[in-house]
């Protein structure tokens, strides 16, 4: 387990890698953290693009150097229903099959039980003094507090309304902290009162409004960016 997450040192989030492990290195070398650096890993590590299993194994490596946090993505809950039903068309069509190709032995995919255990430990979210951190977000309409007591942690995972425009526009959120999340993709980030997004699309480098790999340091709230570079 690594150490509680401290507002006494800076915290990095890192939104959707999604198999992009060269714009993940990358990202890091723009960083340029120190060892023992704060990171929280914003969840959907797996999945659309071609380097899970790589990505997975260097983030298993960053946390033998930095304190890393790692929150569940709803891809990461799909892959783990499909090795629970091995039924799941869904997650297949949604990035599943590139994941299994990266996986791929002659006798089929072999998921090595260090990366199992790696995701199957990821929480669903993280909470601090002033942030929470998740993949997806929390119900606009309901304080944390409400969200915790009525919601079950997965739902934070798939949750969007919280980037709908009607909230957006009117920067109108009953959290008493900010929400730090990914998931839905937006052109740049979003860096609200109490709202953090920052899924810029790193796998959809075809789309000229996406394909970047987004990092956001706190408290001071710099962004570092990079290209796709998969």
């Amino acid at each position: 387990m690594p150490p509680a997450l401290s507002e006494h040192r800076r915290i990095i989030a890192i939104g959707d890698i999604h198999g992009c492990l060269v714009s993940l290195k990358k990202l890091i070398e723009l960083i340029a953290p120190e060892p023992g650096e704060q990171f929280v890993f914003l969840g959907d590590f797996i999945d659309r693009g071609n380097r899970s299993k790589e990505v997975i194994e260097y983030l298993i490596e960053l946390k033998s150097v930095y304190s890393c946090h790692f929150i569940m993505g709803n891809h990461e809950l799909m892959f783990l229903d499909y090795l629970e039903k091995r039924e799941s068309g869904k997650w297949l069509i949604n990035g599943g099959q590139q994941m299994l190709n990266s996986y791929s032995t002659p006798k089929g995919p072999v998921f090595p039980k260090e990366h199992l255990i790696f995701i199957r430990n990821c929480p669903c979210y993280i909470e601090t003094d002033n942030y929470l951190f998740t993949h997806g977000g929390l119900d606009p309409e309901l304080s944390i507090e409400y969200n915790l007591r009525y919601y079950q942690p997965e739902d934070f995972c798939w949750q969007r309304l919280h980037m709908h425009p009607a909230f957006l526009d009117k920067n109108n959120y009953k959290w008493e902290k900010t929400v730090v999340c990914a998931h839905t993709v937006v052109a740049k980030p979003v860096l609200l009162d109490r709202l953090i997004a920052i899924d810029t699309g790193c796998v959809y480098k075809e789309n000229p409004l996406w394909g970047k790999l987004t990092a956001v340091i706190l408290p001071e709230r710099r962004i570092v960016q990079t290209e796709n570079l998969d």
